[in-house]
């Protein structure tokens, strides 16, 4: 069986890359508050054995990549997202199809990239086979995601897609060890094309890339000098623009010589173990997350990101990841909030439903509708969300759980209903 990929893993294939010395030696050198969580490539894909793009997408990356840098910023990773994965693999269930999609794992990895085969279900329909294929998945491959959409203009919520990804989340708990594959897999609603995040990034249209960000530390330098909500809008808008119209520059310059469009400038502010948004809300607010005003404190905080003169693409709103940030984690283990709350400040912001751990016997049943009430939101305001949920065998609610993923931090199981 496969083990997900770590940082140190993904440290070692940038190395075999060539990109390793430049990474560490930018993150020495720059003085910034943000990091390039991700250069994220769009590829237009012909088949899982024709991968001429594949590998000009790859190339890219690794020019781009070092690029960025050779001019101080600490890159952590590079990805390619393709179109939905049944338009390229009508048998993606097929036993040949999980074949050549390890093939491709493992191609990417040794270019220092991970891969996104975007969404496996697109529309309102079910997949009796997808649980278990993706169970398998998630055994044989350590870098590949995926989605299945959950809602969308066109159908509304997508009820025959949401059992099967309910379905998928308990088949990949049970699947593998503490129900870490669930890392790469998400049920999705209203997700835009190019969005550079995994496990929801998936693309259409002509080659092309876009950037997404680790910023908290951003925020938190606009809001430790505010005096009210109003001052700290003002702040962070100022801040945000300052910091991230070089990298915009940069990243038109590249697009112009490398003649790859740039869909621009994912500015959610995803958090890691040591730039917490939870800890920037806190400042702005002087509560601890889930106290009244952390509602405030995220749309003030979505307003900024909504009204940023940059161009940018994604979500562009505001993450909760429970298990990627040290202060969110820590206050659910504190039972400060919870799914329902998660939900709430989704109204105003944000991704959905992130990283969520839930009890290792959620009944389907209940992965279904906490699925389902994400999508719900989202067809109500058009607005990008997903669900992202980790059941954790063998594990109960208000359970301490501990992750062997690096990118995950400890807490306790939160209540699934």
């Amino acid at each position: 069986m496969n083990q997900p990929l770590t940082r140190r893993d993904f440290f070692g294939i940038l190395g075999a890359a060539g990109l390793a010395p430049l990474l560490s030696g930018a993150a020495q050198a720059a003085a910034r508050p943000f990091r390039i969580r991700t250069i994220t490539a769009g590829v237009q894909l012909e088949s899982l054995t024709r991968l001429a793009k594949l590998r000009q997408a790859v190339q890219f990356l690794q020019h781009t990549g070092k690029q960025f840098m050779a001019a101080g910023y600490e890159v952590q990773t590079l990805r390619i997202a393709t179109q939905a994965l049944h338009q390229y693999r009508s048998d993606w269930t097929s036993k040949a199809a999980l074949t050549a999609l390890q093939a491709l794992d493992r191609l990417v990895q040794d270019h220092g990239v991970i891969l996104s085969i975007g969404q496996v279900i697109s529309n309102d329909r079910s997949e009796p086979a997808m649980a278990d294929w993706a169970a398998r998945l998630m055994q044989t491959t350590r870098g590949i995601s995926f989605t299945v959409n959950a809602a969308s203009q066109a159908q509304g919520i997508h009820e025959l897609a949401i059992a099967s990804a309910a379905e998928t989340m308990a088949a990949i708990a049970r699947a593998t060890a503490g129900g870490e594959g669930n890392f790469r897999f998400a049920a999705t609603a209203f997700c835009p094309p190019g969005t550079p995040f995994f496990p929801a990034a998936f693309h259409t249209g002509p080659d092309d890339f876009s950037i997404g960000l680790e910023s908290p530390g951003l925020l938190q330098a606009a809001f430790s000098s505010a005096g009210d909500f109003g001052a700290a809008k003002t702040a962070l808008r100022r801040s945000m623009e300052s910091a991230l119209q070089p990298v915009q520059k940069l990243a038109q310059s590249i697009s112009r010589a490398r003649q790859r469009p740039y869909l621009g400038i994912d500015v959610s502010p995803a958090p890691g173990l040591d730039a917490s948004i939870g800890q920037a809300i806190e400042s702005l607010t002087g509560r601890p997350f889930g106290s009244p005003s952390t509602l405030s404190a995220c749309a003030t905080i979505t307003d900024v990101l909504k009204s940023l003169s940059i161009k940018t693409c994604g979500y562009s709103g505001l993450m909760l990841p429970v298990l990627e940030d040290p202060v969110l984690a820590h206050r659910a283990a504190e039972r400060r909030y919870g799914v329902a709350e998660l939900l709430l400040y989704s109204s105003v912001c944000g991704t959905g439903l992130d990283v969520v751990p839930l009890p290792g016997d959620t009944p389907v049943s209940a992965l279904r509708a906490i699925i389902r009430d994400m999508a719900a939101l989202s067809n109500k305001y058009h607005k990008p969300l997903s669900a992202r949920l980790f059941p954790v065998p063998g594990k109960g609610a208000g359970q301490a759980v501990h992750f062997d993923n690096p990118f995950l931090t400890d807490s306790v199981v939160m209540h699934a209903g």
